[in-house]
């Protein structure tokens, strides 16, 4: 969440930088929740204060054995003034925190400003794009023919939106499971985490999916305060909650694999065929915890990362920098990594890496211990997906398809398929 100190010395600034987003903070109700708490704040105090010189007062007047009924009687209602203003102060601190917990992250000043996903700016591109001398067919219509994508036993199994994958697809997505963890694990020197699925509502707090992105997460009935989770971000990156870190172990860098579980709401066409955009589906995942001063360099660092696995593979992919109003709640600056999708003639996202700057951690009370200074301070955290299998496994079955039906394995992933194609 946001510093409230930085809203408190310069709420003018922070509603501009957030106006970018297209969220318009509310300064007259600011104003007046602060204005109330600076008054019954002071005025408890200013209560305090009498009554601790009462108390004095009634000390010597019992030691001195002369009556001190009245000054007791007016201690009493002091007292009395004093647990009514708490309570008061008390409900306004509370609707201070619930006014501060619904305000999105500042955005870094060189995110473009623009309202949707056509105003981000592409960064670069890699890979060259297949000339086919076929018509190229769809992941869905080549995983019906090989027998290796069964949309209906989904259906009946779950319902809507969940897929079985079948023989060959299934090892293909597990053998890009190995495939990326063994290169964040051996060349970029991420620990690997194993975590749980289920998470509690502090965790999803901590990285800001609740309380605003509750209609989206799948949470477990009878279970007050348990929630599949939706990203490997909510519980790798929670690891970091309530803990000072030693500085000698930063930068501290996680890859896990985990499957994530969405509803998904609002989605539509194309996105619902096929494994496009399912409610189960598998990531892994990168996240980063570091100095304040190292966070950019981290950000084009982890990007860099997840780029890696896209360019072993030889997808062609673009990079580009969301702009404001396409800006996640939490994130200060993201670049998203949209692979070639031959079918839809454009590119879809695969990995989305962000720079949540303190943002999370202040959400978290995650901090690290500064040696120089001895003080504790604010971690910033990062992540982004390294990379989104379903989407790996579409983007390879659609680039990589042959004019006979068959799909070509990418060579750098053959060792761990142990075959060169995927055949009927």
């Amino acid at each position: 969440m946001l510093d409230l100190k930085r809203l408190k010395k310069d709420p003018k600034s922070v509603a501009d930088n957030l106006k970018k987003r297209g969220f318009k903070l509310d300064l007259d109700e600011w104003t007046n929740l602060e204005t109330s708490r600076k008054s019954l704040q002071s005025d408890t105090e200013n209560l305090q204060a009498e009554l601790n010189e009462i108390s004095k007062e009634i000390g010597i007047h019992k030691k001195e054995g002369s009556d001190s009924s009245k000054l007791e009687k007016k201690a009493g209602e002091i007292t009395s003034a004093i647990k009514s203003q708490s309570k008061d102060l008390t409900s306004i601190l509370d609707d201070i925190d619930k006014f501060i917990i619904s305000i999105p992250n500042l955005i870094d000043d060189d995110v473009p400003e623009g309202k949707d996903e056509e105003d981000n700016l592409e960064l670069r591109t890699s890979g060259d794009i297949r000339n086919f001398n076929f018509t190229p067919k769809d992941h869905l219509e080549l995983g019906s023919n090989l027998g290796v994508i069964d949309m209906e036993s989904g259906v009946k199994i779950t319902g809507a939106r969940f897929a079985v994958l079948n023989g060959d697809l299934a090892r293909l997505q597990r053998s890009l499971i190995n495939f990326m963890i063994d290169i964040h694990t051996k060349e970029h020197n991420y620990e690997e985490v194993y975590v749980p699925y289920i998470v509690n509502s502090e965790s999803l707090f901590g990285t800001g999916q609740l309380p605003k992105f509750e209609e989206d997460l799948f949470k477990l009935e009878g279970k007050e305060n348990f929630y599949l989770t939706s990203t490997a971000e909510v519980p790798v990156t929670n690891l970091f909650r309530d803990e000072i870190l030693d500085s000698k172990v930063l930068p501290a860098k996680f890859v896990c694999h985990t499957p994530c579980f969405r509803s998904e709401a609002g989605s539509y066409g194309l996105d619902t065929k096929g494994v496009m955009r399912l409610h189960q589906f598998e990531k892994v995942e990168l996240v980063q915890a570091v100095e304040d001063k190292d966070s950019d360099n981290a950000l084009e660092e982890l990007t860099g990362h997840a780029e890696e696995i896209l360019k072993r593979l030889e997808l062609p992919y673009r990079v580009v920098t969301l702009c404001s109003g396409d800006i996640g709640f939490s994130a200060a600056k993201t670049y998203d990594i949209e692979v070639w999708i031959p079918s839809q003639d454009k590119y879809r996202e695969i990995s989305s890496c962000s720079n949540f700057r303190d943002f999370q951690a202040r959400r978290m009370k995650a901090r690290w211990k500064n040696p120089s200074s001895n003080k504790t301070e604010l971690l910033n955290t990062l992540n982004g997906s390294g990379l989104a299998l379903s989407r790996t496994v579409l983007a390879i079955m659609e680039n990589f398809q042959q004019k006979d039906g068959s799909i070509t394995i990418p060579e750098a992933l053959r060792d761990y398929f142990g075959s060169d194609k995927i055949s009927s």
